[in-house]
């Protein structure tokens, strides 16, 4: 590992520390702060394999790009909610579907060779698909647990 390498994983480490620590200030509830971790390292693993070995092809491959869309729609759909619990779970299930149509969207455009890696691609898009779909449901089950616990402290 190189030292510019090993100053970018630092930096990634960090800010993906910090984004948890702003997302999950917000939270009362064990389960908004759990939905915020399974969000934030699905988003490091995401950008971390990218940048490692990439999951088209090499790291190398511009098809990796269109990854930064999942992060994109993640972000802007937790701006929107204002880090509310069930608009983050509306966030959450937007960047769900837009990991598992990443695979079928660079394939519609680079036509690759059908074979065992494009449906290893797919699995794994499925596998960080289903991590957007739990912290979904966690952010969902926050914003029906914290109703509940409003209306019984009014």
């Amino acid at each position: 590992m190189s030292v510019s390498q090993f100053v970018i994983v630092g930096i990634l480490l960090l800010v993906t520390g910090l984004l948890y620590l702003l997302v999950a200030s917000r939270a009362r509830s064990g389960t908004y702060k759990l939905a915020a971790g399974v969000a934030v390292a699905a988003s490091l693993l995401l950008v971390w394999g990218n940048l490692a070995v990439g999951f088209i092809g090499s790291e190398d491959n511009p098809a990796n790009l269109l990854y930064a869309g999942v992060l994109a729609v993640g972000l802007i759909g937790a701006i929107v909610a204002k880090l509310q619990p069930l608009g983050m779970s509306k966030a959450m299930f937007a960047a769900a579907l837009t990991q598992f149509a990443f695979p079928f969207v660079a394939m519609s455009i680079w036509r690759p060779e059908l074979n065992m890696g494009v449906v290893l691609v797919i699995v794994l898009n499925t596998i960080f698909s289903g991590l957007w779909v739990a912290s979904a449901l966690l952010f969902r089950h926050a914003s029906v647990t914290g109703a509940v616990a409003n209306q019984q402290l009014a």
